[in-house]
């Protein structure tokens, strides 16, 4: 909404200052701000709110140090994030950028499938929540809308590099380095020279005019992707920060990632591929960031609030969302590979304790315990320990991920 303020009295009244509002990155870096300071102080408010409503984790008995202090925490603090996050999206975003609407629509519908998960726990007092089908279901239900709107929405574009012989120079002086903007169902692939795939290919047995089928294989890879990030985000969420912080981590890098591709200068000076109007998601995705950081205020070691899934669950939704939307989904296992790990923890362990006992009589464990954040509290560690660990590891693989703009 100031965005569209601070535009019409720039154009009407030339207001001093009102200009800076057309950069994205001051109104990035501003989003930041507002976003930090209201998780950082409005959540203090939502934490003692929550708590006058008994809004307290049920921990179950799992035999880890410290567990049983951690009753009665106030949990859903997911809350303060979604808040700090939409506050400053609503004040400073182009609300008809088609990037910013998809995220917007991601916040609100996993946030709320999140809410009903932490509401049945809390106050029907069933620690199952929401049970998994239905947790499943919303999350294949975001994949097929946010695949659908990538795909079929005139604003989602991408502009691919003219070969040099292909560029010219306009009369102002400027070298044409892009072709004009097109649909399509490309992708970029980390570490290859020729760095891009299309999904559409998969279908190339069906024939000529296989690529109008295009959207069945690009919007299967959007559901998997959505319902895996979110997975793997909600069990990483075990231990104090460890979540919050991995995310901010990642959240980080991608809103690097998202700013050069919607510049036409460094995208066409890295060689990745430009799409159009997706810088406007920096915006958002340091709103984002920000509410993350402020929010791991009050959620380290010893934690005064619990995200709860309403915002673990909103977290990963919104990280594979935005990675999918700049065509960089493919670099998750790299820069998400904390929920990776997490998440292939779980089903090795569940996996092999099948097996084993069904040949053998008796389940056996490759873990202490699951997800392996849990291994480590099994073996000794503080999860204080445990937690900084992790977020140097997500340091480094966010690091490596954005050295692989140059690293072909």
């Amino acid at each position: 909404m100031l965005y569209y303020l601070f535009e019409y009295l720039e154009s009407q009244f030339h207001f001093p200052g009102a200009g800076l509002f057309q950069y994205i990155t001051f109104r990035a870096a501003l989003a930041f701000i507002v976003s930090l300071l209201f998780s950082s102080i409005y959540g203090k408010r939502i934490i003692n709110y929550l708590r006058r409503k008994q809004v307290g984790e049920t921990v179950r008995d799992l035999g880890l140090e410290g567990q049983s202090q951690k009753a009665g925490t106030p949990t859903m603090g997911g809350i303060i994030i979604i808040l700090a996050t939409l506050i400053p999206v609503l004040l400073l975003c182009r609300l008809d950028n088609i990037y910013v609407v998809i995220l917007l629509i991601t916040t609100v519908w996993m946030g709320l499938i999140g809410f009903v998960d932490d509401y049945i726990k809390i106050f029907k007092k069933d620690k199952g929540g929401l049970k998994g089908k239905f947790k499943v279901l919303g999350q294949v239900g975001l994949g097929l809308i946010v695949g659908s709107m990538l795909y079929f929405n005139d604003g989602v574009t991408i502009k691919e590099q003219l070969p040099a012989d292909q560029q010219v120079i306009k009369a102002n002086g400027k070298r044409v380095l892009f072709g004009d903007a097109h649909k399509s169902t490309k992708t970029t692939v980390p570490f290859l020279k020729d760095n891009e795939l299309d999904y559409a290919k998969a279908l190339s047995f069906l024939g000529d005019g296989y690529e109008k089928y295009g959207w069945i294989v690009f919007i299967f890879i959007v559901i998997f992707i959505v319902t895996g990030i979110s997975n793997g985000a909600n069990l990483t969420d075990g231990i104090d920060g460890l979540a919050a912080g991995s995310s901010a981590i990642i959240v980080i890098s991608l809103a690097v990632f998202a700013w050069i591709s919607g510049n036409i200068i460094f995208a066409d000076y890295l060689d990745v591929m430009y799409i159009p109007n997706s810088g406007e998601m920096t915006v958002f995705i340091l709103a984002f960031a920000g509410a993350l950081i402020g929010f791991l205020w009050y959620n380290t070691y010893p934690a005064q609030v619990f995200m709860g899934d309403t915002g673990s669950l909103t977290i990963g939704g919104i990280i594979a969302v935005i990675a999918v939307a700049i065509r960089k989904e493919l670099l998750l296992p790299v820069l998400a590979g904390i929920f990776i790990i997490e998440n292939l923890s779980v089903i090795l362990q569940v996996s092999y304790f099948k097996y084993t006992k069904k040949k053998f009589g008796a389940g056996r464990r490759i873990f202490k315990m699951s997800p392996i954040h849990h291994h480590y509290q099994k073996s000794g560690y503080h999860e204080s320990k445990i937690v900084v660990r992790f977020w140097i590891v997500g340091i480094l693989l966010a690091v490596f991920s954005i050295v692989t703009l140059k690293l072909r």
